[in-house]
């Protein structure tokens, strides 16, 4: 697939309704999986702008049944805001449609195409640049989960199915460990064991869920703070974006995942296990903000489990990613040999450090959901 913005833009530009002429575009935002242009139009209201954006149909197998998941949410949550009285327009993603009527059209290659409004006046962040900014993203993607959860007309499609499956995950983990495809498990003895002995871990929400102790919700399944929409001039966040992976699921898992990136104290890849770990302060943060939106809808049993939730997703994303170099770095892509190893013991040291503290990071959620101070 080229990455040529002008390639297919001319092509699939006029497919979409759109009353004005495409004049120019440039790639945006920083995201890896599908190819994203800032698109200019000369329209009779002036000049307007406009997010193309081609799916990457070797990840999301099935574009079609993706499309008809954000097109369920996008209308749900609009209508919700302006029934509440907000600007549905800038608090929410808008699919633009083809002349056809349709959420997406296709290049002469095959490409799935589809554009979104562009909200004018804002801005994303790869890295919070304050704790102001942490708190807004945690409540950003609480307010969305809130905001879905009345979605009427059925379950929506799971376009990534079991991602967050912790038990089958751990059952990947032990194949990789058993086939030692690369010649690698000798050397890496201590992390294995590390992650062996959490096994009973791994099917505590899945379990709940099949025996209907937790609730199935529909979530985000992606909750970084670059998967949020802020505006330029307040600070404050104004949507969730990127809706590719919304579909059933565990709101604990959109939390977990949560804090296993936004309350890291260094990078995911960081070579220095010493300079990997758990940053309290972030946390408190990720759950005051998170917790002051959902606190009236969650159940308490998903409440209760918030803490172990963080500490769940991190000791997924350590078996995946320790998997992976087990198997020969065949999944994730690497920049350097023991890349997915470093990954997996910055994942395992933020677990150690979560496990040191789940008495405090379980306080902090409960004076969060009483709304009392935290010192």
């Amino acid at each position: 697939m080229t990455n040529d913005p002008t390639h297919f833009l001319a092509e699939i530009a006029p497919e979409f309704h759109i009353e004005g002429r495409l004049v120019g575009a440039a790639p945006h935002g920083s995201g890896h999986i599908n190819d994203t242009y800032l698109a200019v139009y000369h329209t009779p209201r002036g000049t307007e702008r406009f997010i193309h954006q081609r799916i990457n149909h070797n990840v999301f197998k099935q574009p079609e049944l993706l499309m008809e998941n954000i097109r369920r949410v996008t209308d749900y949550a609009r209508e919700q805001i302006r029934a509440a009285g907000g600007n549905p327009e800038r608090e929410a993603m808008t699919l633009v449609p083809t002349r056809e009527g349709g959420d997406f059209t296709r290049d002469s290659a095959g490409g799935y195409w589809r554009t979104y409004l562009y909200v004018d006046g804002t801005r994303t962040y790869d890295t919070a640049p304050d704790l102001h900014a942490v708190y807004e993203a945690a409540y950003a993607f609480g307010a969305f989960q809130k905001l879905v959860a009345g979605l009427p007309g059925g379950r929506l499609h799971e376009t990534i199915p079991n991602f967050h499956h912790t038990r089958k995950r751990f059952e990947a983990f032990l194949g990789a460990v058993q086939a030692d495809a690369a010649g690698r498990a000798a050397g890496v003895k201590e992390e294995i064991d590390f992650l062996l002995k959490r096994e009973a871990d791994a099917s505590v929400v899945v379990d709940l869920l099949a025996q209907g102790r937790l609730p199935e919700r529909v979530t985000h399944n992606d909750t970084k703070i670059n998967n949020v929409l802020f505006d330029g001039s307040s600070g404050r966040a104004l949507c969730v974006i990127d809706l590719d992976t919304v579909m059933p699921g565990s709101a604990l898992y959109d939390f977990g995942d949560m804090v296993r990136a936004g309350a890291a104290r260094g990078a995911e890849d960081e070579p220095d296990p010493a300079k990997a770990g758990f940053d309290l302060s972030l946390f408190t943060q990720l759950a005051r903000g998170y917790v002051s939106a959902v606190r009236d809808f969650l159940t308490l049993a998903e409440i209760e489990l918030l803490a172990f939730a963080a500490k769940l997703i991190t000791y997924e994303q350590a078996l995946r990613f320790l998997g992976d170099y087990l198997n020969g770095d065949t999944y994730y892509k690497i920049h350097r040999p023991q890349h997915n190893l470093e990954r997996a013991r910055t994942q395992i040291r933020m677990l150690q450090e979560m496990e040191d503290q789940m008495g405090l990071m379980e306080a902090i959620i409960d004076r969060c959901y009483h709304k009392e101070p935290i010192e």
